[in-house]
């Protein structure tokens, strides 16, 4: 299967950056040209060698692309697909790392040129950092790749960004739209929500004092806080366009929730052990599937907070 020989980047935050030095890592000769929307945004990813060229608007950075991935919120992509499709090369591929597949398709899919090929993917990786500078070769290494084809997808099309994912490090996987949407809002969408309610919640709490909050902060909190600190602006975009699936996952939530607050309340010994015993085996399940490391404080680094 023959490498892109031209990858446009769209936004140039932390997946775009990190799609950058991955290429780089792995030797690959495509040119590498980018847009985002600030000048300073622009200019640091020049400066850093994130890409060969940077312009003003993603219709000049299409231009001769045979891969385009889109790494901007989801809220922005149809606008963006409108902007592109008169300057997409026949042939060309058409992605994007969005963390919602069903919105984004039909947002992209109408603007579509004929021999144009649309097949959405999501990363499943990342951090709380965003920016140009964020961005680090092995964020992808041994984390999921889902990509959620439509009907009319080539499949050799589909095959050669397989390919492109696999050789960044990471597993690649074929999902079903809809199905992906319901898992992401399993295993992501929601639990970021709870982590911004848990803070809010103790932003609050008058009885607590925010001092107290950031100085005792060296436990669970600290956890909620990290993913808590995600892009507003793609989180706001990620829970209206994933909407059905989040609030059919924050009804399973809710239940168990109130599963919990009755045993706490009658002080059912049993049923806390028992519940607390089963999800500690699915957090040990993460970490024998090599998704996390045992290692205090996420596993990170000094140079990687």
């Amino acid at each position: 299967m023959s490498q892109y020989k031209h990858v446009a980047l769209i936004g140039l935050g932390l997946l775009a950056s990190s799609i950058s030095l991955a290429m780089r890592r792995a030797d690959m000769a495509a040119r590498i040209t980018g847009t985002a929307r600030s000048k300073e945004t622009q200019e640091t990813a020049l400066e850093i060698g994130l890409v060969d060229a940077v312009f003003d608007t993603a219709a000049e950075a299409v231009k001769g692309a045979d891969l385009v991935i889109l790494c901007v919120p989801v809220g922005v992509m149809g606008a963006i697909a409108e902007e592109i499709a008169p300057h997409l090369s026949e042939g060309c591929t058409v992605s994007d790392v969005g963390s919602v597949k069903r919105a984004v398709a039909e947002a992209i899919r109408p603007h579509m040129p004929d021999g144009v090929h649309l097949i959405p993917a999501h990363p499943m990786a990342g951090t709380e950092k965003s920016g140009p500078e964020a961005g680090f070769a092995s964020l992808f290494d041994n984390r999921w790749l889902l990509i959620t084809p439509l009907p009319e997808s080539d499949h050799t099309a589909v095959k050669r960004l397989v390919d492109f994912w696999t050789t960044l490090g990471s597993n690649v996987e074929i999902m079903e739209i809809e199905h992906h949407d319901l898992v992401a809002a399993v295993i992501s969408h929601t639990p970021h929500l709870i982590a911004y309610t848990m803070v809010g919640v103790a932003d609050g709490m008058n009885r607590v004092a925010k001092t107290e909050v950031v100085n005792y902060s060296a436990a669970g909190f600290r956890d909620f806080t990290r993913i808590a600190a995600s892009d507003p602006t793609m989180w706001r975009d990620v829970f209206l366009n994933n909407k059905d699936a989040t609030l059919e996952v924050l009804g399973r939530f809710t239940e168990e929730l109130f599963a919990l607050q009755r045993a706490i309340r009658l002080g059912d010994g049993d049923f806390l052990f028992d519940y607390f015993t089963r999800t500690r085996d699915i957090r040990r399940s993460i970490i024998d599937a090599g998704q996390d490391t045992e290692a205090a404080d996420f596993g990170r680094t000094k140079s990687e907070k």
